[in-house]
């Protein structure tokens, strides 16, 4: 018996403080949807103001997915994301609805699009063989057994990029098979059948303005305290763990271990979020995105309508 075609859904995509939420909520008044979050921090139970996660009320309005489904210390792949996204999108499906995923994870994205990463983890014995090469003979040397090995990947990658050719000739030690040939496959079968809307304001300023405004508002939320409460309930974390490593975690986790002063931490903690912004916005103007908005140009209302007409063109 074949297989039932993979599921259809929409992803809503854009920097952190664009909107995403508010337009996603807007827009489920016009189309019967479930949202699923594409967010790696939204994951987390108990990290609900520094990654401003959507209210019990909105949840409540419109139903959610991979929110609150693990705690800090816990682990959660990109494949456990894939997985219960898919699940997710077919269960939507078979109850007469449309799934949106909305957020701005671009490991997540990629992995809806192009599949799951299926290169090999890394190998210490190769690692240290490749290492020994390269202090023998050099860099070049390595780069000369890639150009022979997989011709493909040294073209694109430069002769100093040493971290990339060691890898590269990591996977074909490993597998037999060029690093270009495995992300080639994986290219071929995206999982999903996904449209994708992007969220890119033509002036960065407002988007600055935005983070700025959101930052102070979290501070004013209790966001300092909501940290304690992380350090107090799981005291095995470290700025380690994924959890902690989340933008404006990171810096509120420094201050309260007396690193940085608190103007210095709210400083860190803006310049962390606008750089985060600044890379999602990067991947965004790459992607081949089916519509494109800006989101601080015309009404909510206007973008709803904008998005519920692109979907219902859809085939």
């Amino acid at each position: 018996m074949p297989a039932p075609p993979p599921p259809s859904a929409l992803a809503l995509l854009g920097p952190t403080a664009a909107g995403k939420t508010a337009l996603a909520l807007e827009l489920a008044g016009r189309i019967p949807l479930e949202i699923i979050s594409l967010d790696s921090a939204l994951i987390y139970r108990g990290m609900d103001i520094g990654t401003a996660k959507p209210s019990l009320a909105e949840r409540a309005a419109v139903p959610h997915h991979l929110i609150d489904i693990i705690d800090p210390p816990q682990n959660y792949s990109v494949a456990d994301f894939l997985a219960d996204c898919l699940r997710l999108c077919r269960q939507i499906r078979e109850r007469g609805r449309l799934p949106l995923i909305v957020g701005g994870t671009m490991m997540y994205y990629h992995a809806l699009t192009r599949g799951l990463n299926s290169l090999p983890a890394a190998d210490p014995e190769i690692r240290r063989r490749l290492q020994e090469q390269k202090q023998q003979h050099g860099l070049p040397h390595l780069y000369a057994q890639l150009q022979q090995t997989d011709p493909a990947t040294a073209a694109r990658l430069q002769p100093a990029d040493s971290q990339r050719i060691e890898r590269a000739l990591e996977v074909w030690l490993l597998t037999g098979r060029p690093l270009s040939q495995h992300l080639a496959e994986q290219q071929a079968a995206p999982p999903l059948n996904l449209h994708s809307i992007a969220l890119i304001p033509a002036q960065r300023e407002r988007l600055h303005l935005n983070i700025e405004q959101r930052f102070h508002a979290m501070l004013e939320q209790g966001f300092l305290q909501e940290v304690r409460q992380l350090q107090t309930q799981y005291p095995q974390l470290t700025p380690e763990y994924p959890a902690v490593r989340c933008v404006g975690y990171r810096q509120a986790w420094a201050h309260l271990s007396g690193d940085t002063d608190r103007s210095t931490f709210i400083a860190q903690g803006i310049a962390a979020t606008r750089q985060l912004a600044k890379r999602q916005l990067t991947w965004l103007r790459k992607l081949p995105a089916d519509l494109v908005l800006d989101p601080f140009s015309g009404s909510l209302s206007r973008h709803a309508q904008a998005i519920h007409s692109f979907y219902s063109g859809l085939p």
